[in-house]
Parts: C-alpha cells; sequence; structure tokens
C-alpha cells in the first residue's frame, strides 16, 4: 500500500530533515529544543530511579508542577481546535487559513500533556486497562481521560481529512472535535469545580473559566505558530488574519480579566473559611499580579486596544508574554487550590494552628516540565516537514 496516497505527505531523507536556514534565530531553536529535550529525559531518567520521592508533592500537596503543565497542554490544545473550528466548521472566512496548523498543534499540545501527565500518575499503562474495565462513571477524572481520549481520535481524523482537502469530513470530524473538545475541557475544569473540600475551587467557574482561557491560549498560540512561519513578514490574507485574531483575542482578555475579577470579589466577600483568606493570599502574589496579571492579560490587552489589533509584530512578541502568564495561571490554579491544610485548625489548646501549605517543585519536576516544551517542538518541527501545512482557503 502506498501510504502517501492515503496520507499524502513528503519524503525526506536524514539529510533533508535536519536542512534548515542558517539564520541565529533558527540555530538558537535547535539547540533549544534539544537541550529541552535532554532535560526531560534526564528528568524522566531520575523518576524511574527515584520515583515519587524525586518530586516536591506531598499527602498534604498531592498535585504539583506536573499537573499544572499538563492542565497548560490540554488548554492549548482545547484553545488551538476552538479557533480552528472557526474556520472549516463554521466557515468564518478569515479564520480558514488556519485549519492544518491549528489543529496539527492541537494534536501535538494533547500528546505532549499525554506525555507530562504520564510521569505523574504512575502506572498509565493500568489506568488504560482500568479505565476500560472498571469506569467509574461518577468520576471526573474518570469523564476526562475518556473524553480527551475521543477527543484525539476526533482531531486525529480532523487533520487526515484536512490534508487530503476532503473538506467534507474534515468539518464533520472537527465538530466531533470541536463538542468533545468542550466537554473534556470544561470537565477537567470541573475536577477542580467539584472540590467540595477546597472552597477557594468549588463552584461553577472553573467549568467556564477553562474553555475562555482555553481560547485565549489557542491565540497566542496562533500569534507564534504565524510569526515564526512567516518571520513576521506576513502576506496579505495572513495580516488580515491576525488582525481579526488580535480583535477576538482583545474581546476575550476583556471577558476573562472581568472573569478575574469577580472570582476575586466572590471569594473575598463574607470572607469563608478556607476561601477569603486564601483568595487574598492569591491576589497579593507575585505569581498572579506579574504572572497572570501583568504578563498573561495586560501587556497584550494594552497592546490590542492602542493599536486596534493592527500592532502584529509587537503581538507575536506580546504573545510570549502572554504565554508565560498563561503558565502561571495553570500553576497557581494548581497550588493555590492546595494551600489550606486538610487539618483541624486545632486539635490541642496549646497547638498552634497550622499554616499554609507550602510546596517547591524540584529540579526533577521542572526537568520534565519545561523539558516538555521541547517535545512540542520537535514534533512541530517534524510535521512542518511531513506536511504541507499552508491551508488552502476555499
Amino acid at each position: 500500500m502506498n501510504l502517501s496516497k492515503v496520507l499524502p505527505y513528503r519524503k525526506q531523507t536524514v539529510k533533508s530533515f535536519f536542512s534548515f536556514e542558517f539564520t541565529a534565530l533558527n540555530i538558537f531553536m535547535f539547540w533549544l529544543t534539544i537541550g529541552l529535550v535532554t532535560a526531560m529525559f534526564w528528568g524522566i531518567g531520575a523518576y524511574l530511579v527515584e520515583g515519587h520521592h524525586a518530586y516536591g508533592v506531598t499527602r498534604q500537596h498531592a498535585w504539583g508542577l506536573l499537573i499544572a503543565m499538563y492542565v497548560f497542554f490540554v488548554v492549548s490544545s482545547t484553545g488551538l481546535c476552538i479557533m480552528s473550528s472557526l474556520g472549516h466548521v463554521f466557515n468564518i472566512k478569515a479564520f480558514q487559513i488556519i485549519g492544518k496548523r491549528a489543529i496539527i498543534g492541537a494534536i501535538i499540545t494533547i500528546l505532549t500533556g499525554f506525555a507530562v501527565i504520564a510521569f505523574e500518575i504512575g502506572h498509565p499503562v493500568r489506568m488504560v486497562i482500568y479505565n476500560v474495565l472498571t469506569p467509574g462513571l461518577t468520576s471526573a477524572i474518570w469523564w476526562m481521560g475518556t473524553l480527551y481520549g475521543l477527543y484525539l481520535f476526533f482531531i486525529i481524523l480532523e487533520f487526515f481529512f484536512l490534508n487530503n482537502e476532503n473538506h467534507k469530513y474534515s468539518k464533520i470530524f472537527g465538530l466531533a472535535g470541536l463538542v468533545v473538545g468542550l466537554a473534556a475541557h470544561s470537565n477537567l475544569g470541573a475536577v477542580f469545580g467539584f472540590l467540595v473540600a477546597r472552597p477557594i475551587a468549588n463552584g461553577v467557574f472553573f467549568p467556564l473559566y477553562f474553555i475562555l482561557s482555553a481560547m485565549v491560549t489557542g491565540s497566542y498560540l496562533l500569534f507564534l505558530i504565524y510569526g515564526w512561519r512567516y518571520k513576521m513578514n506576513f502576506p496579505p490574507e495572513v495580516q488580515k488574519f491576525m488582525v481579526t485574531l488580535a480583535q477576538v483575542l482583545g474581546l476575550l482578555l476583556a471577558i476573562l480579566i472581568f472573569f478575574e475579577i469577580w472570582r476575586a470579589l466572590t471569594a473575598i466577600y463574607g470572607d469563608m473559611p478556607e476561601r477569603g483568606d486564601i483568595a487574598r493570599h492569591m491576589i497579593s502574589s507575585k505569581n498572579f499580579l506579574i504572572g497572570e496579571v501583568l504578563l498573561g492579560m495586560l501587556i497584550p490587552f494594552v497592546i490590542i486596544v492602542l493599536s486596534r489589533g493592527r500592532a502584529i509584530k509587537l503581538m507575536v512578541y506580546a504573545s510570549i508574554t502572554g504565554m508565560v502568564g498563561i503558565f502561571w495561571m495553570r500553576y497557581d490554579l494548581v497550588h493555590d487550590t492546595q494551600l489550606a491544610p486538610m487539618l483541624p485548625l486545632k486539635i490541642r489548646e496549646y497547638m498552634a494552628a497550622p499554616g499554609l501549605v507550602e510546596y517547591t517543585p524540584t529540579s526533577v519536576e521542572w526537568m520534565i516540565a519545561i523539558g516538555a516544551i521541547g517535545l512540542a517542538f520537535m514534533m512541530y518541527y517534524a510535521a512542518d516537514k511531513f506536511f504541507d501545512l499552508d491551508h488552502r482557503i476555499h
């Protein structure tokens, strides 16, 4: 069977695969990717030798950096899928240009997220087996794993038909991927929202917030993907798309800022134990003020407002700060949820009330988490080599 007829791809030799234009930026990205992937494998090796003792997590703070990084990648995947659907599912002309690049990005980021979580859950193979044999239908985490598996299956088929220029079936599977992806992602938010024992997380906020922040993340990634693809020299149709994308992103950021303000106000109002005090701690931290607010929201938002979305080159750079801010959103989400100790406030008269639960990621966790970005870079480079990702507008 001729594979190239089933799934059109560019044949590569070892020489052609590793050939690229020798610019300073390309050489920097090459060595950065090698360094990140090497770091990831070093971290994995340390984990395989030491087990969970290599991580900084404890019984009191059971979710750590790798959970945050998993959320970071799957949010990125869902965001790219949603933004891609605006084009070839809902036929918004300006977004039709992003089809294949956005979907291959969605596939790569969710695969990277799976790679990260595989070294956190302990027995990923056993998880897959018992996910089928003993499904926990009342478990949000069971639904998360099942729905994300279906989501990956649908977006792979979507890319397959897009790559074959079969827009009838790509639209069908694109819609299926969108619906299941939205369900999976809001369910991921519910994993936190269902935590009755964690008042700071419990409620309806996170299932909605996850969808909104996914669209913001997908928009940032599209700026970076197309800024890299065209080296800031954008053709007219791409430039038109990026102006439209900036304007959409501005609206999304305005709504996200609105969400965050009311989230803080409703958490602080009434000063409920383990909610008001944790909320005040969160919004006064550097991670929140510098990471989430300044880098993740304000810098891109101000650029969009002042330029009316037309400063697209500046937005590419602002999307780097935006993605850094998104990372801190995911880290704070996981860490701040577990700040309150799961202990009685006082069990003896002379016993001091417990303080907040401290957590510091170890070097092994950082190596796996940040190294996974290199894995995503490597897979995207390979996809760009093997497939024609410049989608034609129909």
